[in-house]
């Protein structure tokens, strides 16, 4: 977000954690569930037992490190 006064453009950056939605959620889960059961390379240490895709998945949107974003659009 940017607020513009006469020539000086300040921006105003703030450091929020974004809350997905139950839609979005399940939308980055299964993308990158998709992705580790095709052979991509998990991005946290897996614990043992744990072998599906959608549980590796899961745990790394627990511990935020699924490089995926949401691109909203107002209305």
């Amino acid at each position: 977000m940017f607020l513009v006064f006469g020539a000086l453009t300040v921006y105003k950056i703030w450091c929020i954690k974004l809350k997905y939605t139950r839609f979005e959620k399940a939308r980055i889960v299964g993308a990158r569930a998709l992705q580790i059961s095709m052979g991509a390379p998990t991005l946290i240490k897996i614990p043992k037992g744990v072998i599906a895709p959608i549980d590796i998945a899961m745990l790394e949107f627990k511990e935020d490190a699924i490089p995926l974003t949401v691109k909203r659009v107002e209305r």
